[in-house]
């Protein structure tokens, strides 16, 4: 689903926004008064799948948590999980 914002609100949050293309697959398209003037998505390699051995990766390139148990647990969710299986499995 695509989101709908400004020009104006592009530039003020175009660092979040990259973030929630970037991590969430987010799309928008941006808007000058009623004319869509501009989308922005994901790059259609980085949109692919991510396979479960990048998982870990992912997860340390996520920007940092403000609320500290909340990381915690993520972080302990992480260290807990069994090793993946070897990408040759999935092929």
């Amino acid at each position: 689903m695509e989101k709908h914002i400004t020009a104006t609100e592009a530039v003020r949050r175009f660092s979040e926004i990259l973030n929630s293309v970037n991590y969430r697959g987010e799309r928008y398209v941006i808007m000058r008064g009623k004319k869509a003037v501009a989308h922005i998505s994901p790059h259609e390699e980085a949109a692919g799948q991510k396979t479960l051995g990048e998982l870990k990766t992912l997860i340390k390139r996520l920007p940092p948590l403000k609320d500290k148990r909340f990381a915690d647990e993520v972080n302990r969710a992480v260290e807990e999980q069994p090793l993946p299986p070897s990408e040759e499995i999935w092929e």
